[in-house]
């Protein structure tokens, strides 16, 4: 039987969900947006084993939700009303990540089976966000089994007014070596940015797959022609797949050794004034999308 087990750390309420043989677990932290803290698969580490005290900084595995990425400035105009966001990054003057990422989380459902574990968390955003102010719910469903790990998210309007919105998710993952290590993923196109790290155009993605990662620096963003991304470690090979049927890739490497985040996002970087992949929802109306880690 699948587990949960309810820990506290550094201040920080977690739940860690394990296999029948604890060699399989997820671990999640309930106050630092809901976002996945830990992965292992078969006793081997998938994620990066980033301090939670750095998290404002890394953002680590956060839930990128009404927008992903950058909005220059904080600033967007929709249906004809101008907003300003905050800018919680100020050396640049960018409103970054979205809204979610730092928001207290609550355990609202679990399925606990032989074959598999799942929990569900939610949020309520009141609408009182002077940058978004719109009411909505985001649940996020995450679930182990034998074979992989997916995390589901469910997106409900509960305003009177539609709203846009991007989606994405700011995982890092670990390797053992990565100049040992290869990205596969079908793209034709990258991103260019400004300064101030805002898409500024678009050129060929000239880069024969698998990608090699030795002696490479990324904080690159991409438009993806499939869903699938697969990530060959020395100790391990995952596939990455989504849902959506736009799909968007970011991937930066920190200055953490053998650390890359790779990062899929319905929509990419200022969306709410390029409106590159942005997408509305109606009142009343919900949005789904389920990213998939297959362990090789």
């Amino acid at each position: 039987m699948y587990t949960l087990t309810q820990k506290e750390a550094k201040g920080l309420r977690f739940i860690e969900m394990g296999d029948p043989q604890n060699r399989s677990k997820a671990t999640v932290c309930l106050d630092q947006g809901g976002r996945l803290s830990g992965l292992e698969f078969d006793g081997i580490k998938l994620l990066a084993d980033l301090d939670p005290s750095t998290y404002q900084k890394n953002y680590a595995s956060s839930i990128l939700f009404p927008f992903a990425n950058r909005i220059r400035d904080g600033k967007y105009t929709f249906d004809g009303t101008d907003y300003i966001l905050n800018c919680n990054e100020a050396d640049q003057n960018n409103a970054l990540h979205g809204l979610v990422y730092d928001k207290p989380f609550k355990i609202v459902g679990q399925d606990l089976t032989s074959d598999h574990g799942a929990i569900t968390l939610q949020y309520y955003h009141n609408g009182t966000s002077e940058g978004f102010p719109f009411q909505f719910e985001i649940q996020l469903t995450y679930k182990l089994t034998e074979n992989d790990f997916s995390l589901s998210v469910e997106v409900l309007n509960m305003d009177t007014k539609t709203f846009p919105f991007v989606l994405g998710w700011h995982p890092y993952f670990v390797s053992k070596n990565l100049d040992e290590s290869t990205l596969s993923f079908e793209s034709k196109t990258r991103f260019l940015h400004d300064q101030q790290q805002i898409v500024s155009g678009t050129a060929s993605l000239e880069v024969e797959m698998p990608y090699q990662l030795k002696d490479v620096k990324l904080d690159d963003g991409y438009i993806l022609e499939s869903n699938v991304i697969e990530f060959l470690t020395p100790d391990y090979r995952m596939q990455m797949t989504s849902t959506s049927k736009e799909n968007y890739l970011q991937l930066y490497t920190p200055d953490t050794p053998n650390v890359i985040a790779i990062e899929p996002m319905t929509g990419a970087n200022d969306s709410f004034n390029n409106r590159i992949g942005l997408q509305t929802l109606l009142p009343d109306s919900s949005y789904n999308l389920i990213w998939t880690i297959a362990f090789k």
